[in-house]
Formats: structure tokens, sequence, C-alpha cells
């Protein structure tokens, strides 16, 4: 087959299974809800959370991690010493979850859009497909950040920069493709991208919290209210 129709049929199925939206299935399975009427509207692990409880959230970010590592694979079985297209496709996948084609909406002026989530479990599973116990770094930093942080925004934003730094120090010590620091480079701008509402609300200080904080938060709201 020529090379360039198999890179390109690749990428096809790549964003084709970046675009299946876990979470708002497993939301309308639990729940009978559409995900994206609840607070953020997309259909991350974070929304999903937040619209059925933990164990939602937990099983759309597995899911998200796991469709986008697939792509990692599907790309190193067909075309094994082609770094590029081990890096775009999962970056691909990225943007179909981001940006769904079984999730096309239109807008209050009449436009389209796709809707979707903001990248960052699929972004994990691009670096799991890559090199699979990049896991073990990325999941506990992206918790830590999630949970004591108390920003989703922020935990997501950690995983391009993180992954950059996972692919640069195992291209300097293991000898393994410089290609590999772009996917975390691709990643970043395009969770980045997503988290602009979200740059805003951290940056003005209104950023949905999660987590402890949240609670905290709901607390002293409860207790202002009884004084």
């Amino acid at each position: 087959m020529n090379p360039w129709l198999l890179s390109a049929g690749i990428l096809l199925v790549s964003y084709l299974i970046g675009s299946i939206p876990f979470g708002l299935l497993i939301v309308k399975w639990s729940t009978g809800h559409d995900v994206r009427h609840v607070e953020s509207g997309r259909t991350g692990g974070t929304n999903a959370m937040r619209a059925a409880g933990l164990w939602a959230g937990l099983l759309t970010a597995l899911l998200d991690i796991t469709k986008s590592a697939i792509t990692v694979r599907i790309a190193m079985a067909a075309a094994p010493q082609v770094y590029w297209l081990h890096v775009l496709a999962p970056v691909v996948a990225i943007i179909g979850h981001n940006h769904s084609i079984y999730l096309p909406e239109r807008t209050e002026n009449g436009k389209w859009r796709l809707r979707g989530g903001a990248g960052g479990t699929p972004a994990v599973g691009g670096a799991v497909g890559l090199w699979w116990p990049s896991l073990f770094i990325l999941v506990p930093v992206g918790a830590l950040l999630l949970f004591g942080v108390g920003y989703a925004s922020v935990a997501t934003m950690s995983v391009g920069v993180m992954s950059i730094i996972i692919f640069a120090v195992r291209a300097a010590y293991a000898n393994t493709p410089w290609a590999y620091v772009w996917y975390g480079v691709l990643a970043e701008i395009l969770i980045l991208w997503a988290l602009r509402p979200n740059i805003k609300r951290l940056m003005n200080g209104t950023e949905r919290l999660v987590g402890w904080r949240a609670k905290r938060k709901r607390q002293r709201e409860q207790d202002n209210q009884g004084t």
C-alpha cells in the first residue's frame, strides 16, 4: 500500500477512535442525563464525575486513556519506523476527543461546532502508548494536582509538560526517538487551546474547584448563609 495512503488511513481511524464520547455514554447510561448540560459541558472524566459520581469519572478517564493508547499501537504496528506517525496518531485522537465528529451542535449564531472534552486523559493515553510506564508518572502527578490544588484545568495542563520532560529524558538517556518529544509539545498546544476559558477564570480567580477544596468552599458558603 502507498505509505501516504496508509498514514492517512491511520490518522482517520485515530480521529474516529478519539471522537468516541465515553463520558457522554457513561453518564447517559448511569443517570439518563446529558453530560453536555452539566457544569463545563465537556465529555471528559472530570465532568463525568460531576455528573454521575467518582466511578463514572474514573471509568471515563480509563476509557479515554485507552482509546488514545490504542491509536499509537495501531500506528506502531502498521509503520514501526515512522516515528512522526506514532506521534500524530494520538495527537489526532486528542483532536477527535476535543472536537468529536459524533457530537455536532449548532450554536446560537447558527454556526456548527463539534463538542468534546479538553484532551487531558487522551493526552495521557498517547504518552502511555508511546511508553507505557509513563502512566505511573502522569496519573499520580495529575491526581495530586487535581485533588490537591483543586483545579482540573491545572492537572490537565500538566500532562503535555510532563510528557515533554519524560520523552526528552528518554531520548537523552534511553536512545528513544527525539520525535516523541514533539508529542508532548503538540498535546500541550491542543490542551491549552481547549482550556482558554479555564485559563481566563484561573487568572481572575473564578475557576471551578474540585475535591476537598470544593467541599471546603461549599462548607464556608453554608456557614456564611447560616450566620
